[in-house]
């Protein structure tokens, strides 16, 4: 189980290398919500598009020097493909991602974009997994999308940057 310390301590390590995203109020949202405001934290802005380059860079900023140099693994469909692909490349690894078959054609191609391989696992979901775990098996380093207390740390960061804001914030969705 991850702790805030975990997570202030994540975001020291990737401060230097995300973006702090804004957080709007929606006038819409808040007058379908019955006039209580609500926010929302534009993770669309962060490198990569989303939330998950926080926790893939946390990942890859404390692997070893030896597990930079066997490189990782991970399995996705999208946005954890291509944000553990750039957090690689930040670090000089190398990164391969497993997704599904049926994966979206612009997925794969903007995780190769960022310097990542990209093998697609045929049939099933779990195959993918499967196959990630095989290449893990093989030497690489498992980056697991969600299964792993470093990505959900740096991932908690946004978090961090809603209470900042917003200090007598309700509940984060």
């Amino acid at each position: 189980m991850i702790t805030k310390a975990d997570v202030l301590a994540a975001r020291e390590r990737i401060s230097p290398h995300v973006h702090e995203t804004p957080l709007v109020q929606s006038t819409r949202l808040r007058e379908r919500a019955g006039g209580i405001p609500l926010h929302l934290k534009c993770e669309c802005m962060q490198r990569t598009g989303s939330f998950k380059a926080r926790g893939a860079l946390n990942a890859m900023l404390q692997l070893s020097p030896a597990e930079r140099a066997r490189g990782v693994v991970t399995v996705s469909a999208g946005n954890h493909a291509q944000a553990l692909a750039w957090a690689s490349s930040k670090v000089g690894a190398q990164c391969v991602t497993v997704m599904p078959e049926g994966a979206s054609r612009y997925k794969i191609e903007a995780t190769q974009g960022y310097g990542g391989t990209v093998e697609v696992a045929p049939g099933e979901r779990k195959n993918a997994f499967d196959r990630a775990r095989q290449i893990a098996d093989e030497g690489r380093v498992l980056v697991h999308p969600f299964e792993d207390d470093r990505v959900a740390a740096g991932q908690g960061t946004v978090a961090l940057e809603v209470l900042d804001r917003l200090p007598d914030v309700d509940a984060v969705i």
